[in-house]
């Protein structure tokens, strides 16, 4: 993108924020990793050639191997000359057609794709069809039980809402929270199709899936909506949450504040959450 007037000059730097889409099912997730095929390395590369310096891009969300997204958003720094139109069609004739930019634009300094973020929005799709997922589907949608039930799935993810410890549905990271506000988990049948909308300010290692797992569990009938609530009182990850397949997993969405509210939401987001306990009772370390 650079015009080749004044190779020595120095340009001021520019953020640029990316709207993303990727089929995640021949990706070994979005961060680089050497040797493996990822949404990060694939983009960085193609990013670098068009701008002809080094991109490195922030994530809202770093989705795991085989999972889908259909609202990502990153950004970048440059001190290349931007037209954003251009730049949408010039990646779409580098990048393969597993992933797409269908959005450039200039955002404000104080823009993180990571940490000015307010909530991250996930669907998981299932189908109770008794010959499974269609083929066009067959990358995106998990098949299940035909008689689930679906009342029983909507008390059960019902219990998990709020802030709450997810310790039970997360990997943990060392030195990492996993105490997240649930702030939607609903259940939509559509026929045969089941669509499980899930947000929250943030997300841990494997959460949405296990979420997805243990509520499953519910509706084929052998746990009770009970018992999903129960895990929430685990300070270690649950071996008995079953990790739903990667592939039904898709993020369609993240939402931000307005540009004036950007740096002290980044700084807000930087800070260690932890559960409030009642009656100001202290919980400790």
């Amino acid at each position: 993108m650079r015009d080749g007037s004044a190779p020595d000059a120095v340009r001021p730097t520019a953020r640029v924020r990316l709207d993303i889409s990727y089929d995640g099912t021949d990706f070994s997730g979005w961060a680089r990793q050497p040797g493996l095929r990822t949404v990060q390395g694939v983009l960085e590369d193609s990013l670098s050639k068009v701008f002809r310096e080094p991109i490195q891009l922030t994530v809202a969300g770093r989705t795991d191997a085989g999972v889908h997204a259909e609202g990502q958003v990153a950004h970048f720094d440059t001190s290349g000359e931007l037209d954003p139109d251009k730049l949408v069609h010039r990646m779409a004739r580098f990048l393969p057609r597993d992933v797409r930019l269908e959005q450039a634009r200039l955002a404000p300094s104080e823009f993180d794709a990571r940490f000015s973020a307010v909530r991250r929005h996930y669907v998981y799709r299932l189908t109770t069809a008794p010959y499974g997922a269609a083929p066009l589907q067959a990358r995106s949608v998990v098949a299940c039980r035909s008689g689930v039930d679906i009342e029983a799935m909507r008390a059960a993810s019902g219990k998990l809402l709020g802030l709450h410890d997810f310790a039970a549905f997360c990997r943990r990271k060392e030195g990492a929270t996993t105490v997240r506000e649930l702030q939607r988990f609903e259940w939509v049948r559509h026929g045969d199709l089941l669509v499980a909308y899930v947000s929250a300010d943030a997300f841990c290692w494997s959460m949405v899936r296990s979420l997805v797992g243990a509520v499953l569990a519910v509706g084929e009938g052998r746990r009770s909506p009970e018992w999903v609530g129960e895990l929430l009182r685990e300070t270690e990850r649950s071996s008995a949450v079953t990790v739903a397949p990667a592939h039904g997993l898709s993020l369609i969405g993240v939402d931000y504040p307005a540009d004036d509210e950007l740096a002290a939401r980044n700084a807000q987001t930087r800070e260690m959450r932890s559960v409030p306990v009642p009656d100001g009772a202290c919980c400790g370390d």
